[in-house]
């Protein structure tokens, strides 16, 4: 099976085959080395017609890769082939130098070759080089992103505004105002099935590498790893009209994780917007990998660890606060944004009233810390988010906190702090716990970094976002748009469900 990956510059050819997560120009390439080393293996007479056909495929698809982008994934099968092809070649050229040189002629000696048993090592290492891109490219892919599954289309775009009520903390520069970048995915007008797909990571695939680049190095991992993500557009379209019908669409922001970026989430927004709400996702700088401005400025994070727990926890909850404000400011902005104060697409369609706050790690805190500050936020999810800052006042909306399985053995904090904050709200909240989650499931990681549990979980590359839209979705319909029954009888489907009652049950 294909999957496309629409929006290719440049002719480049963007088309996955699923599986493997190769382009078809890749997948030539690797045949025609794994061809290369075959032919030395055949018969004397379908050696020289192997050898040829097989250097006729690999060379042009590995030209062409070349000029349009050719992926670190494919270093190992060109390696390999590298390797083979002066023992695959050498004896095409024997008999033409034989005859230009005379040598050997009149000795009736068939020409040396290498006996089996010392040529057989050599074919081994070459086929294991060229077997390890796949690997690679299994294990590193440039990301699919499912296919929404509501109704509607999705577009996507991004703004910036400037709080000029709020000094930027993490300058020294008295006039500089703190300013936030936000994504917003909405519903949006059927397009034509082949429109371009918005970029991912960025507004531009320059903007893109800068923040792929900055992540890496935000988790210790050279640049390269992840050299396949920029290459990615997902299933919105940039500025696409926002859709006609529906009325009034719920508003859902969303704070990325700690050293996280807008886009990190981005087939989560897409699924619930394609379900009729407005997803915004926040950049906060000096906090975010790396925030591109505007202006071409981009500015990379200040927050560090300094390794005491105590100090770490202080810095988390200032970092926190910081987090909160600029989701209260968002909120703030796109509610003007509603009223006409600046003509938009979106004017007149957000429902300003019917308001989820969501994070992710930090931004889960964050999003908590927000629903206590501001009562505009009519609920609160937090996507496996250790709740820092102050736990009062008590949190008297609907909360929803998904989490992957959490021991006293793997944070002996992370439970009781949790259960302390559901526990002592005066509305209902639930805590799912997702069988099968890492912390990354609750981002697009599944989707790009390698298939380990440990690392991404085991939902698996499409089903860990699915798994978690889904959720989402079943407590925000009943929470915003009262859709009838009580989450608790539907979160169950995703996991182990607890649930707190204002009255102490």
């Amino acid at each position: 099976m294909r999957r496309r990956v629409p929006g290719a510059e440049h002719g480049r050819v963007t088309e996955i085959i699923a599986g493997l997560f190769m382009s078809p120009l890749e997948i030539l390439a690797l045949l025609g080395a794994l061809a290369l080393v075959v032919a030395r293996w055949l018969p004397p007479a379908a050696r020289p017609r192997g050898t040829i056909a097989a250097t006729a495929v690999l060379v042009p698809s590995a030209a062409v890769l070349a000029v349009t982008g050719l992926r670190w994934q494919l270093l190992p099968v060109l390696a390999g082939a590298a390797c083979a092809l002066p023992f695959a070649v050498t004896p095409l050229l024997r008999p033409a130098l034989r005859r230009r040189t005379g040598a050997g002629a009149g000795t009736g000696r068939p020409p040396w070759r290498a006996r089996w048993w010392l040529a057989l090592p050599g074919s081994v290492a070459c086929v294991g080089l060229i077997a390890a891109g796949p690997v690679a490219a299994w294990a590193f892919p440039v990301p699919v992103f499912p296919e929404p599954s509501g109704g509607f289309a999705v577009g996507t775009r991004v703004v910036q505004w400037t709080d000029p009520l709020r000094p930027e903390t993490f300058t020294a520069d008295p006039d500089d105002r703190r300013t936030v970048v936000v994504q917003l995915w909405y519903p949006a007008r059927k397009g034509p099935a082949d429109a371009p797909r918005a970029q991912y990571l960025g507004r531009t695939e320059a903007e893109a590498r800068t923040v792929a680049r900055a992540l890496a190095r935000g988790v210790g991992l050279p640049g390269f790893l992840v050299d396949g993500v920029p290459r990615a557009h997902s299933r919105a379209v940039f500025d696409a009209p926002v859709e006609s019908t529906g009325g009034r669409f719920p508003v859902v922001l969303f704070s990325p994780g700690s050293g996280g970026v807008r886009t990190q989430n981005t087939a989560w927004a897409e699924e619930l917007a394609s379900h009729g709400y407005v997803v915004a996702a926040l950049d906060h700088p000096y906090d975010s990998a790396a925030v591109v401005l505007a202006d071409g400025r981009t500015i990379t994070t200040e927050t560090a660890s300094s390794g005491d727990p105590d100090k770490d926890e202080q810095l988390a909850a200032g970092w926190t606060a910081i987090r909160a404000a600029d989701l209260g400011f968002v909120l703030t902005r796109l509610d003007a944004l509603d009223r006409g104060e600046s003509a938009d697409p979106l004017t007149g369609r957000l429902d300003t009233g019917r308001v989820a706050v969501t994070g992710h790690s930090m931004g889960g805190a964050a999003a908590l810390q927000a629903t206590r500050q501001d009562r505009r936020f009519a609920a609160v999810i937090d996507l496996d988010g250790y709740p820092h800052g102050p736990a009062s006042p008590a949190l008297d909306r609907p909360t929803l906190v998904l989490t992957q399985a959490v021991t006293p053995g793997t944070d002996p904090r992370y439970l009781p702090r949790l259960t302390e904050a559901l526990a002592s709200g005066t509305a209902t909240g639930y805590r799912l716990t997702i069988p099968g989650a890492a912390h990354l499931t609750f981002m697009d990681g599944p989707l790009y970094l390698p298939p380990v549990p440990s690392i991404v979980g085991s939902l698996g590359r499409t089903g860990s976002p699915r798994v978690v839209a889904a959720a989402t979705l079943a407590f925000l319909d009943a929470v915003l748009r009262a859709k009838p029954g009580d989450p608790a009888g539907v979160l169950p489907a995703y996991g182990e469900l607890s649930v707190h009652r204002p009255d102490g049950r």
